[in-house]
């Protein structure tokens, strides 16, 4: 059963000892600064947000992934199409038996965004930030962005809900802009 208010630590205790978990601190909305409050205060995908920002489609590049029954998880970049620079980090929990089989197929494939295959696939959706993350980056990660150890970015936790139930919790960190 999915929550409706998941924590940073329960969405990257998914995938541990994986030498990449950032230092995080919560803030409120408020607290964000620009252009990152535009990029993620907001009821949308951020795979539409990302790719409006930057002018250009993203890929996805699944980094791991698990399945226990219905529940699927995966820890993923989101990278630019043109020019492959990534530009977000992502972990998600998704419950698959509230997805129709074309929808579980694309999601488990690995080869599209979640937000697009939701998308393609008109599932029903509401999107609902739960919590906004300052971000210390690990030395992996900043290495994923390109950028240095210890840099500071934003990101958020929420639920992608279908009808009233919850269908995805997500973790996602943008990449730094210096």
């Amino acid at each position: 059963m999915l929550s409706t208010n998941p924590t940073f630590d329960s969405l990257y205790c998914l995938f541990p000892d994986l030498g990449d978990q950032p230092n995080v601190e919560l803030i409120t909305a408020a607290a964000v600064p620009q252009p990152y409050y535009r990029l993620l205060v907001h009821n949308h995908h951020m795979t539409v947000t990302v790719e409006d920002f930057y002018g250009g489609a993203v890929d996805v590049k699944v980094l791991a992934c698990r399945r226990t029954g219905d529940e699927y998880a995966r820890k993923i970049l989101l990278e630019l199409h043109e020019g492959r620079r990534v530009v977000q980090f992502g972990l998600v929990r998704i419950d698959l038996g509230v997805c129709p089989e074309p929808v579980r197929h694309a999601i488990i494939e690995g080869k599209t965004p979640l937000g697009r295959v939701l998308i393609l696939h008109d599932m029903l959706r509401r999107i609902e930030p739960t919590a906004f993350l300052k971000v210390k980056l690990s030395e992996k990660m900043a290495g994923w962005f390109g950028a240095k150890d210890g840099q500071v970015t934003y990101g958020r936790l929420g639920v992608i809900y279908t009808g009233e139930q919850p269908a995805v919790e997500v973790l996602e960190i943008l990449a730094p802009m210096a």
